[in-house]
């Protein structure tokens, strides 16, 4: 069996890599952060000690890397020495034009691109219940669907990549918004005298659920752990991403700026590194109220 290479063991990357390990593959790994390689190294993966030790072993290589730059700086070293590499695998959140750019880089040194951003939060990495959203050629999806399949359901876009990256970017700019209207009523609910958890059960049982009240908020909000394990900068990223091709395209998102607004001033009073379900903290310094979930009223008593 040849080896597997996987690039980013952060909060997304480790549990993705750890689900592919366990589903068979013979994984080598590379990352800047020891403590992350030696984590998986226990769980049976190779220490690569580079990237470019790890193009020399892996026909395949996954990417789950921060940002956009990074996804394309990786991609460049990569086409650089590409060793015995034939497709990369994208799980990064890039936007189409980079997604498009890295697949011209690949290119010219032999390598496929496939375009498979995620969603499900770390959670779902955890559990193996992400959706991957795929755009790529044909026989190299098939060659890495199995692997795919490990990490959650596997859903094919298109052929071309970049258009998967469009489809995850809608999905988070809905899943984004959802999150803020839901924490603005949260809080109106809040000031009004309304049991927040009574709140949460008519939501849902409503045609107001959401991703929001039926996830984030019960589980991350009302306990105030805000822990749900993605940094509001990373949220901003993607919502900046999504207008700008929205704007390239000619599209007009009124919804989506203010959204984009929200998470602004949330980034700007706690800091890039707040998690997301803490864009609730503001709305709740305006209106002087806290949105409390039973548990946590009883241990603040």
């Amino acid at each position: 069996m040849s080896e597997t290479g996987f690039v980013g063991l952060g909060n997304m990357g480790r549990p993705m890599a750890a689900n592919i390990l366990r589903g068979g593959a013979k994984l080598v790994v590379n990352d800047r952060d020891p403590a992350a390689v030696a984590a998986l190294v226990e769980e049976g993966a190779a220490d690569a000690g580079g990237l470019a030790a790890l193009c020399g072993r892996a026909e395949t290589v996954f990417l789950s890397l921060p940002t956009p730059d990074v996804v394309l700086a990786v991609g460049r070293e990569i086409a650089a020495t590409p060793g015995v590499v034939k497709r990369v695998v994208d799980l990064s959140t890039t936007g189409p034009k980079v997604e498009m750019d890295l697949a011209a880089v690949l290119a010219e040194a032999g390598i496929a691109l496939i375009d498979s951003p995620v969603s499900g939060g770390v959670a779902g990495a955890r559990k193996g219940s992400l959706a991957l959203m795929v755009a790529g050629p044909m026989p190299h999806f098939d060659a890495v669907e199995p692997m795919l399949q490990t990490l959650g359901k596997v859903i094919r876009v298109a052929d071309e990549p970049g258009k998967a990256q469009v489809m995850k970017l809608i999905n988070n700019i809905c899943s984004a918004a959802s999150l803020a209207i839901t924490s603005e009523a949260m809080v109106m609910g809040a000031k009004a005298g309304l049991d927040a958890d009574v709140m949460i059960e008519v939501l849902n049982a409503s045609s107001g659920r959401t991703s929001a009240s039926a996830d984030k908020i019960p589980r991350f909000v009302l306990p105030r752990g805000f822990d749900f394990g993605f940094a509001i900068a990373l949220s901003l990223k993607d919502i900046r991403l999504c207008l700008e091709e929205a704007e390239r395209l000619g599209v007009q998102m009124l919804v989506g700026n203010a959204v984009r607004m929200l998470f602004s001033i949330t980034q700007a009073d706690l800091g890039p590194d707040a998690d997301m379900t803490e864009i609730i903290r503001p709305i709740e310094n305006w209106a002087g109220t806290e949105v409390r979930g039973g548990g946590a009223r009883d241990a603040a008593a």
